[in-house]
């Protein structure tokens, strides 16, 4: 009988587990993860075009079209023909949008505390780290970040609420 056991299915389950918990956050606010995660990155890219958000994503143009078109219908994101480019359309976040943000970044905190309060704020934090290195050593790098600079000192995603280690401030909202 075989008893080993993937390390990446564990991880995989965890992350199940988390997202399904944000998932059920975010949706008090109307949300869903990736749309979060796309207003979080507009919000840090000021504007992009949809062909830069789903290279950002790895998700396939037509993909992010999709969700596009729900963040615009939902007033989150405006679309506008490109300054110098008139064939071009970019993205933006549209003051409902920007107004939504402390929401998502509250919901991200109580996220991040509840890993805290599981598995102990020390352990977060390696987690955290070695999540990072994982994701990094991969290819991998926060949307709406410039992947060469990308790294601890640029993985801020509340903003000055958010510890150089990596682990959010307790109180702050």
């Amino acid at each position: 009988m075989d008893t080993y056991t993937s390390q990446m299915h564990l991880l995989l389950h965890a992350a199940d587990l988390i997202e399904d918990r944000l998932r059920q956050s975010l949706s008090a606010i109307g949300m869903r993860p990736r749309q979060a995660r796309i207003l979080d990155a507009l919000d840090r890219m000021g504007s992009a075009s949809q062909a830069d958000l789903a290279r950002a994503f790895d998700i396939t143009p037509a993909s992010m079209s999709t969700m596009t078109a729900r963040l615009i219908e939902a007033g989150l994101i405006s679309r506008e023909v490109h300054p110098s480019e008139a064939r071009s359309n970019v993205l933006r976040l549209s003051a409902h949008g920007r107004g939504l943000l402390s929401e998502i970044h509250a919901v991200w905190r109580d996220v991040d505390l509840l890993i805290d309060d599981t598995i102990g704020a020390e352990n977060a934090r390696t987690l955290a780290a070695l999540t990072r290195s994982l994701r990094d050593g991969l290819g991998g790098y926060a949307p709406g970040r410039d992947p060469v600079t990308s790294g601890p000192a640029s993985d801020k995603p509340y903003g000055d609420n958010w510890n150089p280690d990596g682990s959010p401030e307790r109180g702050t909202s």
